[in-house]
């Protein structure tokens, strides 16, 4: 069974505020047994967060909070954040993740890409697994390098597959708070970011031991690749012993 998370950003301007708040929401958890072609989608309590506090609506496609929807086949509100296998550029896009082209598995398209869309304000991503010595792993693209100096850039520019990657933690990022950057190894540069729905956790696993997180280049994309696909990067580390990552009430189902 494999877990995606639904994501929900507040970008709805209200008559009694000046701007949204831009905050994120986890509204959905969709569980997936891709072989036995069984997809299940419920909301989280998350989604009530989010109805509570900036106004959220039930998606079009899953109408009712207390209600689990089930399908042979993916929901289309995940299988159109996918890239149409026809498309002539799709081979080298799924190599792009760092995926077998001849065999890509949707789940793992979006647990990597977000299935981001510029039309709206939905970002999908997946549950850590925490495995029983306590580690894990995972993959995500670089984020945020647009904004860091031209220095950094360039020194950016210069990764390549299998170089380390440190692991700081930065409390106070002016727009997210408390967040994971990840900087050269050798001469310090900060590149970019980890994705804010890692940082939680990240957190724990931090405390816990912070010499057992590490980072590494997967691969890197030139340009035409767009930027927020430039670097795909590895991090693993471990847990506290009974510590399970992305089971707080944002996560959990309102209707298990």
């Amino acid at each position: 069974m494999k877990t995606l998370f639904l994501a929900w950003q507040d970008k709805h301007r209200t008559a009694t505020a000046h701007a949204a708040s831009r905050a994120w929401f986890t509204i959905g958890r969709l569980e997936a047994e891709p072989v036995e072609e069984r997809y299940r989608f419920a909301y989280t309590h998350g989604a009530l967060a989010a109805q509570r506090q900036a106004g959220f609506q039930p998606l079009a496609a899953f109408p009712r909070f207390d209600q689990v929807y089930e399908s042979a086949e993916l929901f289309p509100p995940f299988q159109n954040r996918l890239v149409n296998p026809r498309r002539e550029d799709f081979a080298e896009y799924i190599r792009r993740l760092g995926l077998d082209p001849g065999a890509p598995d949707p789940l793992e398209v979006l647990a990597i890409t977000g299935g981001e869309r510029q039309t709206d304000n939905l970002e999908v991503f997946p549950k850590i697994l925490k495995r029983r010595n306590g580690s894990f792993v995972c993959k995500f693209f670089l984020h945020g390098s647009r904004h860091v100096n031209v220095t950094a850039q360039d020194r950016l520019a210069r990764l390549r597959p299998g170089d380390r990657l440190q692991v700081a933690l930065e409390l106070n990022n002016p727009v997210a708070g408390p967040a994971i950057q990840l900087e050269t190894t050798s001469d310090y540069f900060m590149v970019g970011w980890a994705p804010r729905y890692l940082v939680r956790d990240m957190l724990d696993a931090i405390a816990e031991s912070p010499a057992d997180l590490t980072a590494r280049v997967v691969r890197v994309n030139p340009p035409p690749a767009p930027h927020n696909q430039r670097l795909l990067v590895e991090l693993e580390g471990r847990f506290r012993a009974g510590f399970s990552p992305m089971e707080s009430e944002e996560f959990r189902p309102i209707v298990a």
